[in-house]
Order: structure tokens, then sequence, then C-alpha cells
């Protein structure tokens, strides 16, 4: 039986993202009858690539979304929160790269190798959402672990890289370096401090505390954890900006209901779905956020035991945090739905 196609629209086209999930919509051959570029005013008229033929980006509208099948969004909240809503009543399955919709007891919040099965409940909203980055490869190297002796407590720590504040964090680094390196004093407007040669503890920028200390991204990786994996688990988060362009890493700590052996760890993550394990420090082999540029897999090292704890392991992991923390995951939930729902 020939596969069928869709009309597909991508929302935010020209950001980092956007572009993101018109390159792994290629490289990935997702079966795309009709491509939509939308984008704002700023871009209305831009040419993108796609599979060798040059798309004009058109005004985001709610007229555009007619015809569309699947809708791809990552242009901000705001946005989201808008047209996400119009373009599922005009036909469209939404997949949500913001916040917007994450908590919304009727929107499925699903990273594939974690939760697929949530996404039976797409068809109340349609509309899914795609979790933060920095939730998503946690889980995906937490999963395997939770299935085989559950997961108690989490307690992470994040080194996000300055691309998940879109095109102008990346600028902001890129000028900073090249100003200090002049002897300029670096101007300081996308983030709350200078980024160049420094790391903020306060993710997003400009953040408000809550009466817990905590930012909004730190909630983000509590609530998300809940809704997909059980409220249960406890979760404790700090996130970092550090002065890196692409590749979130992360320092992870859990403790487990019960025993499990470094060694058995080990080959749960080697055949985990998405996990690619590289861990022999003696050899000077672990990840790090350069290996994980342009990668799909989610990279997991460091793996040993954490004696603080009963039952307790640590590990480091790493992703690019354009792909699998953003456009891939959106990709291959549109390939579940592709296969399986629609």
């Amino acid at each position: 039986m020939k596969k069928k196609h869709y009309n597909v629209a991508v929302v935010g086209a020209t950001g980092a993202v956007g572009r993101e999930m018109l390159r792994i919509l290629e490289e990935r051959r997702f079966p795309v009858a009709r491509l939509s570029a939308l984008a704002s005013e700023r871009s209305e008229g831009e040419t993108l690539s796609f599979h060798g033929e040059e798309h004009t980006v058109e005004l985001l509208r709610e007229e555009a979304f007619d015809g569309v099948e699947i809708a791809l969004f990552s242009a901000g909240g705001a946005v989201s929160k808008r047209f996400a809503p119009a373009a599922a009543e005009r036909g469209a399955v939404v997949i949500d790269n913001t916040s917007t919709f994450r908590m919304d007891p009727e929107v499925p919040l699903v990273v594939p190798e974690v939760n697929p099965e949530h996404l039976e409940g797409w068809r109340a909203r349609r509309i899914i959402a795609n979790p933060n980055c920095s939730t998503i490869q946690m889980l995906v190297a937490l999963k395997p672990l939770h299935d085989a002796a559950r997961i108690r407590r989490i307690v992470v720590s994040t080194y996000q890289a300055v691309s998940g504040a879109g095109q102008k964090g990346i600028a902001e680094l890129e000028q900073q370096v090249r100003d200090m390196f002049n002897f300029r004093d670096p101007t300081v407007e996308v983030f709350p401090q200078r980024i160049a040669f420094n790391c903020i503890p306060c993710i997003p920028q400009r953040d408000a505390f809550d009466e817990h200390g905590q930012t909004s991204e730190e909630l983000k990786m509590v609530n998300e954890t809940h809704k997909m994996m059980g409220a249960d688990i406890k979760v404790a988060a700090t996130c970092v900006r550090v002065p890196v362009f692409t590749g979130h890493a992360e320092v992870i700590n859990i403790e487990l209901d019960q025993p499990l052996e470094v060694k058995l760890a080990r080959q749960l993550l080697i055949s985990a779905p998405g996990v690619m394990l590289i861990d022999d420090p003696a050899q000077g082999l672990y990840p790090t956020p350069v290996e994980s540029a342009g990668e799909d897999m989610v990279l997991v090292g460091r793996l040993r035991v954490d004696p603080s704890v009963e039952n307790g392991l640590a590990l480091f992991v790493v992703a690019d945090n354009l792909r699998k923390g953003a456009a891939l995951n959106a990709v291959q939930i549109a390939e579940l739905l592709a296969r399986d729902h629609l």
C-alpha cells in the first residue's frame, strides 16, 4: 500500500528550531505532500530550501492552516496560544514546542522513547506538547533505569547551551567573545549577565524566582517529569546557562527503590532506544556537548554508584538541544502519529 503523504506546516520556520525541523523532516524523509513555511511579517518573503526546492516563507495567519494536516509549532508561547487552537479547529494536528499546553490535562506531553502510549489522547484538543529540552534528554536516559528498579528521587543540575535562547542567544555569545578579545566591554541584552566565559544560574533570561527560589525552567523539569513518569518521583533541579553554542549537559543523581548494579544499568542503557553509552573515563571516553552537536541520540557517560544514598546511581547526560531537545522529538511524534493514529 502506498504511504500517505501529509500537508505539513512549520510555524517559526526561520528560527533556530524551525530550521532544524525542516532539516530533520528532510533527513528522515517524512512523507510531506505540501510544505508551508510560516513566520511573522519580519520573515515573510524569505526563501528556505527543502528537498532541493525553494519555499517562500508565508505570513502566519489562521487561513494559512487550511488543508494542513500536521502543524509543527516553534515560534514562542504567545504565538502558540493564539494560533495552535486555530490550526486544530481547521483540521490540523498541532505538535507544539512551547510550554503553553504542556500541563493542560487534555494535551498529551510526549517523548516517543518514554511514553508513546500517551499519544492516545491527541484527539481531545488535537494538540500534542513537546516537553522542555532538558526534560526530554533526562527522561530518555532514565526511563530504562526506572523500568528496571523504579526511581524514587532525581537530583539534576543542567548546563544549558545558549542556543536554548534562540538565534539571539547564539549571536550574543559570539559577539561578547569578539568584544572581549578586542578589549571592548561586551553588551548584555539577551541574558541577565555576561555569558561569555561565565555561567548564569538563572534560566530563562531575567527569570523571576518562585516562593521556593526555583526558576520556571527548573519547575518545568519537575512538573513535566511528574506528568510523564508519575507524581511519586521527587525531583530537584538546578538549571545553569553556560557559554556553549549547542548541546545541553546534565549531571543526574538518582535514588532507586531497589538495588541496580552498574553492570546491569550499563546493559539497559546500551539497549535503550535513543541512547548512546560513551563511558570509559580511563580512556578519556565520556560525552561532551561537542560530541552531541548534530547527533540524534542522547549521550550518557560517567555511570557510577552514588554512595551518598541507598540504591543510588550517578550519570552524565548530553544531547543536542535543537535536535532531540526540540525539533527531532517533534518530528518523531509526527512519525508516530502518521504510523499509528492518522
